[in-house]
């Protein structure tokens, strides 16, 4: 049973107007952070990149939809799986409700996956989510943005990711890739971010680092595969393993 320390009300006052001073410096260091990454670098794309979707066949370009920022989700699900990453599917449940203000602010977000156009359909109608998804099946995009790993890859167990060389996880992984198109047309690479770098789009965790219990993630994978489901699959048996796939109580 966990049960903090109980104090006065002045006591009570005196302690969060304390802690108060700390999360300020927070918020002043994550908006100097955020600036930095509006200063870094670009890389011009400059490989035809072909997707399928809704609309058919789409360039990268034609993805911006008339705005000139594009923030894709590198969501994990790959040619043949029945069901999208647990953790992905997670983010996601965040997307459609940013997606109308975004657009409103000259940026476009939507999801790209592996997986052929009516494997992500199908899946995406089960969840029940509006934002655009599309296939790079057939293309090079997964692995130029290294959220895929080629079978070369795959044999050796060691792949780039996250901005360095580890131990294979999973076939597909995830992240966040940003990219701006200027009045000429041209195409550049922004932004990447991977792994952990994806939690402050999370706004359910936001929400859960306000409670007693906090995250609560205490086991045995210590990060949201302890609890998080599909959102139609909480009180359901089962788990989710390494790869970020659930698992019916069957597979163990």
């Amino acid at each position: 049973m966990m049960h903090n320390r109980i104090v006065t009300r002045a006591e009570w006052l005196d302690a969060h107007k304390q802690h108060l001073v700390k999360e300020k410096e927070a918020t002043r260091r994550r908006d100097q952070l955020s600036a930095a990454r509006r200063e870094l670098p670009w890389l011009t794309v400059n490989k035809p990149y072909v997707f399928e979707g809704p609309n058919g066949a789409e360039t990268l370009a034609d993805l911006f939809d008339g705005r000139s920022q594009l923030i894709v989700k590198h969501f994990m699900l790959g040619p043949g799986w029945k069901e999208g990453c647990v953790g992905c599917s997670f983010h996601s449940d965040h997307i459609d409700g940013a997606v109308p203000h975004l657009a409103q602010h000259d940026v476009t977000l939507l999801a790209v996956s592996r997986a052929p156009f009516s494997e992500i359909d199908a899946f995406k109608r089960r969840m029940g989510w509006r934002f655009k998804w599309v296939s790079s099946y057939g293309s090079d995009f997964n692995y130029d943005f290294h959220v895929s790993f080629t079978q070369d890859e795959l044999a050796k167990g060691e792949v780039y990711y996250n901005y360095e060389l580890r131990k294979l996880q999973s076939e597909e992984m995830s992240g966040i890739s940003v990219f701006y198109k200027d009045a000429a047309g041209d195409i550049f690479h922004t932004f990447s971010s991977y792994a952990r770098g994806g939690d402050i789009l999370l706004g359910t965790y936001n929400y859960l680092d306000l409670t007693p219990k906090g995250r609560n993630e205490t086991g045995p994978n210590y990060n949201l595969t302890d609890w998080v489901r599909h959102h139609d699959r909480y009180g359901a048996t089962g788990f989710v393993d390494p790869t970020g796939r659930y698992q019916s109580s069957k597979a163990r």
